[in-house]
């Protein structure tokens, strides 16, 4: 264990990008088995083994900086995805109470209940009152 520890000092080790590369790696080596026509299956194959040494150099890397930035970005990006997701997932549950409307005029969300017939709807952003079943 002591060895693993001399040998990873001053490395980038994982972080989140790292572990995404070393995923998809993974789906793309079972995808690649599932696949029967021989062609296809071996570049999918040999896209997963290249992906999958990028991400054991990214973690074995000693360019610390360089990987704290990819990784930011990543971050970003990837933040903007999960809070997409999330945000998919509370409207799913909050699906049968509540309906979810655009304001035509700022492309507000807005959540109004359900079951309140025709009603007036204002926008908090912008003030914007229009008409909408429930």
């Amino acid at each position: 264990m002591n060895f693993l520890r001399r040998f990873m000092a001053g490395r980038n080790g994982t972080d989140q990008l790292s572990l995404a590369i070393l995923i998809v790696s993974i789906i793309l080596n079972v995808v690649s088995g599932m696949i029967r026509i021989a062609i296809i299956s071996s570049i999918v194959y040999s896209l997963a083994a290249a992906i999958l040494i990028i991400g054991i150099f990214r973690i074995l890397s000693r360019n610390i900086e360089r990987r704290r930035a990819e990784n930011a970005v990543f971050m970003r990006h990837w933040n903007k995805v999960r809070n997409y997701v999330r945000r998919q997932a509370d409207k799913l549950r909050q699906s049968k109470t509540f309906r979810f409307f655009k304001c035509p005029a700022c492309k507000n969300n807005l959540r109004v209940p359900k079951g309140k017939g025709k009603i007036y709807v204002t926008c908090p952003r912008c003030g914007e009152r229009f008409i909408k079943k429930t």
